[in-house]
């Protein structure tokens, strides 16, 4: 097995193009698994340890009207000390991911390229609308995340490709993360469920985590709960939401599910624990937004 180490993110890309069979290597939460259980046994390791600017994030614009551009090396340590405020569902995500060593090492940008449906940091980017950027020597294009899971453990990268940075709004609204494990830390995920309000759009956004072949979104809850905020005008209002639409939405995203059985619980387990945190996380984020400080601004989406 060669060893590829690159100081610099061009000498990476050019390291990708000539040897597109490299495997990516950062924090190494999951690939040193792999590796010490002789899962995979690649020709070629892309050590990307060393280039520092993927370690780096910037944001633009102010809470709410801007975008962080968040590199795909960042731990999320860093993100729960430092982007708590521009991204919370994924610092609350990350707040579950392993141990505090493993947040140390693990990063976004590793747990996009693994694609595991179990994935802690999905349902957040999902609910998020994020963007990931994808880049190669030749050129760099923006994948919506709800389009880079293909398959099981499989994205839409080109064999060329390395993940510069992920690209995320600025929160304008409450955000949810919750997750079901069969231990309170340290666990993958039976399933979990992440929850935006956009009040600058008047939408939500929802993601679904280890209850379907990837992470997805419940489009249908999504369309049924905007509509009944729009209808009754509870946007405007800050009223209380009925009971029967937090039921009707929790059942909707139970619907999303495709999962299965497994040795962490079962496809009737899963769909019904969606269900609770959908009902738990959206009474979270109402009651946040009906508080005081709702945001007024406008903001323009990620470029």
């Amino acid at each position: 097995m060669d060893f590829l180490r690159p100081t610099r993110w061009e000498d990476a890309l050019a390291a990708k193009a000539e040897h597109p069979a490299a495997l990516p290597i950062a924090g190494g939460t999951d690939v040193m698994v792999e590796l010490n259980f002789d899962q995979r046994r690649p020709e070629h390791l892309l050590d990307l340890g060393r280039v520092a600017e993927l370690t780096e994030w910037e944001t633009d614009g102010e809470r709410g009207a801007g975008c962080v551009r968040l590199g795909a090396a960042v731990p999320y340590t860093r993100i729960m000390e430092r982007l708590r405020a521009e991204l919370p569902g994924l610092a609350l995500a990350a707040h579950t991911v392993g141990s505090p060593q493993i947040r140390n090492r693990g990063t976004v940008g590793g747990n996009l390229g693994a694609a595991s449906p179990a994935g802690d940091c999905h349902p957040a980017l999902l609910a998020a609308g994020a963007e990931v950027e994808a880049a190669s020597v030749r050129g760099t294009r923006l994948i919506p995340v709800e389009e880079f899971y293909t398959g099981v453990k499989r994205n839409a990268l080109a064999p060329d490709e390395l993940i510069r940075a992920v690209r995320v709004r600025t929160a304008d609204g409450p955000q949810q993360f919750s997750k079901v494990g069969t231990r309170n830390a340290m666990v993958i995920a039976v399933c979990a469920f992440g929850l935006a309000l956009h009040p600058e759009s008047r939408t939500v956004r929802t993601g679904i985590g280890s209850a379907a072949p990837t992470p997805v979104r419940a489009r249908a809850a999504e369309d049924f709960l905007n509509a009944a905020l729009a209808d009754g005008g509870f946007w405007e209002s800050g009223r209380a939401l009925p009971p029967p639409v937090a039921a009707q939405f929790a059942e909707l995203c139970s619907g999303a599910c495709n999962p299965i059985d497994d040795v962490r619980g079962s496809a009737a387990y899963r769909r019904h624990a969606v269900g609770v945190m959908a009902r738990r996380t959206l009474a979270w984020t109402w009651d946040e937004f009906r508080g005081p400080g709702r945001s007024a601004k406008g903001g323009a989406p990620c470029a």
